[in-house]
């Protein structure tokens, strides 16, 4: 009996020594202001399984689609400053208000292609951090979506095409874009701009292929010229109470999780765009060139948005940056 008695007591020693030593559970909500079935939602919820796994399930992220949560705007910065919700997908351009460098990635026709695009962007992050460090949270990833064309009922050729067009923006850079080209921006969240098409309120939409697929736009407009306006970013941030409430292996696995999400969302931004400009013709759309006159406009347009974004930059250092690419 003694011998039992010493077994089991040892038994017991070992495992409350494991569990003295097992990370404690944390469970956190995170926004996404978009649908399921965007990539960008699709990319918060690899993260959350990426989280899970690499933290051996102390860490539990449920990610809440379609801006459930109550947030989707404007207010996010400040949403998970305050730590109304801990974690959220955020659109960059959208909080440029609260935060001017948030608003680069969204600038007119500063960058080409998807190559440029992540070159911006690694340059930038340090800021992004910084930024983002000022309103009280994490930077953890941020990720392009497809480059933003034009949804129509007719084709823009050419800029009096432009004129009157009641159009759906997503940030001020956008609005002050088109507005320049003689269009009616409307700045309007995603969830109601398929109605908006349906009713009149809106009869055109600044969005990529991507989105235009996943709103089935097809269905109220027809053209889509690819204008390669803008690559603008999501990112995912974590409010800085939440996070060093943390361990650092929790952490140190958010992070891993975050670094892993950012190249593979990258790469599905990139494959994304050229199968939706796939699908969407497939539905019956019209994919259309820009036009030299088209094109020479929108340059113009964007040059004095670029100026003047420089223009009110304190930062010497992201302006110069920023210059690199305005060229």
């Amino acid at each position: 009996m003694k011998v039992k008695a010493l077994f089991l007591a040892v038994v017991m020693f070992f495992a409350m020594g494991i569990l003295a030593h097992a990370e404690k559970v944390v469970k956190l909500d995170c926004n996404a202001i978009y649908g399921p079935t965007s990539f960008h939602t699709q990319g918060a919820m690899k993260f959350a399984e990426l989280v899970k796994k690499y933290s051996n399930g102390s860490v539990i992220i449920t990610v809440h689609p379609g801006g459930s949560l109550g947030f989707k705007g404007p207010e996010l910065l400040k949403a998970v400053k305050d730590a109304q919700v801990p974690l959220s997908d955020i659109l960059m351009g959208v909080v440029a208000g609260s935060e001017r460098i948030f608003g680069v990635s969204s600038l007119p026709r500063l960058v080409k292609d998807f190559k440029e695009a992540r070159e911006l962007y690694e340059k930038l992050k340090p800021y992004y951090k910084k930024a983002a460090l000022k309103w009280n949270q994490v930077f953890l990833y941020a990720a392009p979506w497809p480059p933003s064309g034009l949804v129509t009922k007719k084709p823009i050729r050419k800029v009096a095409d432009l004129k009157g067009l009641k159009t759906r923006t997503y940030d001020k850079n956008g609005a002050r874009f088109l507005k320049e080209l003689g269009a009616s921006p409307v700045p309007m969240p995603w969830g109601e701009v398929y109605s908006s098409l349906r009713t009149g309120v809106i009869d055109s939409v600044l969005t990529s292929a991507e989105s235009t697929k996943n709103g089935k736009f097809w269905e109220v407009l027809k053209y889509f010229t690819p204008i390669n306006y803008a690559f603008p970013l999501n990112m995912m941030t974590m409010n800085l109470d939440y996070w060093k409430s943390l361990s650092k292996k929790q952490q140190q696995a958010i992070l891993k999780a975050a670094k892993e999400t950012e190249e593979l969302q990258w790469q599905n931004s990139k494959n994304r765009h050229f199968t939706a400009l796939k699908i969407i013709q497939e539905h019956g759309m019209k994919v259309l060139d820009v036009t030299p006159e088209l094109d020479k406009a929108m340059n113009k347009a964007a040059k004095k948005i670029i100026d003047d974004f420089l223009k009110q930059l304190r930062n010497k250092k992201v302006k110069k940056i920023i210059e690199e690419y305005a060229k």
